[in-house]
């Protein structure tokens, strides 16, 4: 004789409401009991789908439209209405995934949440912000991490001093912060020439002192300062390869605006 309760309990299966169309499980075990076989209940926990928080409540059948056997467990699979009717943001159109869970919870479905960090970019300071629209325009998967893609027209519109004409990079985060576009810094020491510390702090007042050309600022004089005359530096420099009597070469040879790096390799020159 076999153990398995369905080998004599197949009569109560097929005359039970629902049993065959619903295709329940044969396992009786799974919602009957050898005491009383009316008294039924059935423990959600024990399948791969806990029931938690709003699903507790839901009559089977609005999950289980094709029977009971082999329904998904994904949240889609019954919430697909929900996606495609979602507005703020549409989801279909802006490309969301369709993992539900992601950002909303058994519990209630609005409101929802989304972990932006996970996306490796993390909502700081002023990005922030209420509407996912504000930053993704278009499809949302598809959204970039460069500051440039959003700040385009803060860039062009930069007149002091203005960032097209001066050839500026468009690495936004060099001089501006998440938690408010300006005041911006910059700095200055680290990626070009010390002049907030050294011989050349508090020696200058605006950014044109050196840069001369308002429209590149690649371009800069160290003569507007140093008048040197160049009739005195030659001498001084005459046994200086390379020398010549320009502002990128001063540079070349004192890249912290003193002599220090210059004596370096010319130790008898200025001795």
């Amino acid at each position: 004789a076999s153990s398995d309760c369905f080998s004599c309990h197949a009569a109560n299966y097929t005359s039970a409401p629902e049993h065959v169309s619903q295709n329940y499980p044969k396992e009786c075990e799974q919602c009957h009991n050898t005491t009383d076989w009316k008294q039924t209940t059935f423990n959600h926990s024990a399948t791969q789908f806990p029931l938690t928080g709003a699903h507790v409540s839901v009559d089977c059948s609005t999950c289980h439209t094709n029977g009971y056997s082999g329904t998904s467990t994904e949240c889609f699979a019954c919430h697909e209405n929900k996606y495609a009717s979602s507005v703020n943001p549409n989801h279909s159109s802006a490309g969301v995934d369709t993992k539900c869970e992601d950002c909303h919870t058994t519990n209630a479905w609005q409101p929802s949440t989304f972990n932006h960090t996970t996306t490796g970019f993390e909502l700081a300071g002023g990005h922030n912000l209420p509407q996912c629209s504000s930053c993704h325009s278009g499809n949302t998967s598809n959204a970039s991490s460069d500051c440039f893609s959003c700040h385009a027209a803060n860039y062009n519109s930069t007149t002091n001093p203005s960032h097209q004409s001066s050839g500026f990079g468009t690495q936004c985060q060099d001089c501006h912060q998440t938690n408010a576009w300006t005041p911006a810094t910059f700095d200055h020491d680290a990626q070009f020439f010390p002049i907030y510390s050294g011989k050349h702090r508090e020696k200058w007042n605006n950014c044109n002192d050196c840069h001369t050309n308002a429209n590149d600022f690649s371009q800069f004089s160290c003569f507007t300062c140093h008048e040197h005359n160049q009739t005195d530096t030659d001498k001084d420099h005459k046994e200086v390869n390379g020398y010549s009597y320009v502002s990128t070469a001063c540079l070349s040879c004192h890249p912290t605006g003193d002599d220090s790096a210059f004596l370096k390799f010319h130790p008898k020159v200025l001795k």
